[in-house]
């Protein structure tokens, strides 16, 4: 049985792990990480590539006769947050932890390269691809941007991501928008700063960014059609630093998710309407900026042959349809949406028990995917390519 031979694979899979959650590396910067992958893939036999979009690693091991190829992905970055586990192999580098499971993603596709190199139960070509810096900055563009897919060909390629919360080992997926597009509003008011005990003489920015504030939420209840998901939230909103004195300008930050290209032009464009209006009927002004605060993600789509092979795989493993199908999408973002413009590919979630959620400076991997992980790419591998 698969999850046998990957049993045997579980404490050096578990320590490999550990390891990379003590050392998080961000941001293009994931040299000793992809160090540990590519030394690993070497050992295992797999041609290996490195130095794509810097830091990014391609293991790949061909079998048999078949031109057939596909390929599976996993992020390697960390996040800029103080982790608060307290593990013994918390992370050594104050204010960067791996609060998402990328050191989880990374050492199951290497428990992957382990059952692969070992068995060789498929006929065709994969590629294992790690990468960097998905978070932020796009790295599943910069890797396409350098030339990932003209150098290792793939007829589809596959992700996925743990999610804390969800039954253990539950495969999640559906065809269609699988994860949101991400916009980054940058929003500045600008009115005329005076004295507090005298607001008439002053034109206040702050009272015209609290009315836009609630303005934005009307954009979901009056202008978007109920069965387009989106979510519009305002993060971040600073302005002034002393109670006496009006200022002369505040700003904000709004995050926009949409998963269709029309909700997403409608929204921004509502966006920019909602922010001048607002501002003038307080006498102010307003700028919105997109795209200069962080990278824009766009949304992802999972192709429907890619999908239905993923369901397969997750009912021959005896999972209810019920629970297997999703009802919508995430709607987090992916920059592996990047590569499902390019390449038929399915993208889904993992269920990894109860804990603390993503993101959370108390989140730390569940270890016991690193059989479970493995055990349904494996599956993956072998229906897709299977031997004669």
């Amino acid at each position: 049985m698969i999850e046998d031979i990957l049993k045997r694979h579980q404490a050096e899979l578990t320590a490999i792990r550990r390891d990379l959650h003590a050392h998080p590396e961000m941001l293009f910067e994931e040299v000793r990480t992809a160090g540990v992958v590519a030394q690993e893939l070497e050992r295992l036999g797999f041609k290996v590539a490195t130095g794509i979009a810097k830091t990014g690693v391609v293991g790949t091991l061909t079998n048999g006769s078949s031109r057939r190829t596909i390929g599976i992905r996993a992020d390697m970055d960390a996040l800029p947050i103080q982790e608060q586990t307290n593990l013994p192999y918390a992370s050594k580098f104050p204010g960067k932890m791996h609060a998402c499971g990328h050191d989880g993603h990374t050492t199951m596709l290497l428990g992957l390269a382990r059952y692969l190199a070992e068995t060789k139960r498929f006929d065709g070509t994969v590629h294992l691809i790690f990468q960097p810096s998905e978070e932020d900055e796009g790295g599943a563009l910069r890797m396409i941007e350098d030339g990932l897919f003209k150098r290792f060909p793939c007829d589809a390629v596959y992700a996925l991501h743990n999610l804390p919360g969800e039954e253990f080992g539950q495969i999640l997926v559906r065809p269609g928008p699988i994860t949101a597009a991400v916009d980054i509003a940058g929003i500045t008011v600008r009115g005329v700063g005076g004295h507090g005990a005298v607001p008439h003489k002053a034109i206040d920015p702050i009272v015209a960014a609290s009315s836009l504030v609630l303005a934005l939420q009307s954009i979901l209840s009056r202008n978007l059609d109920p069965h387009d998901p989106a979510v519009i939230t305002v993060g971040s909103i600073n302005g002034g630093s002393m109670a006496t004195v009006i200022p002369e300008e505040v700003k904000l930050l709004v995050g926009v998710r949409t998963c269709s290209k029309p909700v997403r032009d409608m929204i921004l464009g509502r966006i920019r309407e909602l922010a001048a209006s607002q501002a003038k009927s307080f006498g102010c002004t307003a700028e919105v900026d997109f795209g200069s605060e962080s990278w824009s993600y766009p949304a992802g789509t999972n192709t429907a042959p890619e999908a239905a092979l993923v369901r397969d795989v997750a009912l021959g493993m005896g999972q209810d349809p019920a629970k297997v199908d999703m009802r919508g999408p995430f709607m987090f973002s992916e920059d592996f949406a990047y590569m499902q413009e390019v390449v038929p590919s399915c993208y889904l979630g993992l269920g990894a028990g109860p804990g603390p959620m993503l993101h959370d400076p108390g989140y730390n991997f569940n270890d016991a995917l690193l059989v479970t992980g493995p055990a349904f790419w494996a599956r993956l591998v072998e229906k897709a390519l299977p031997q004669v």
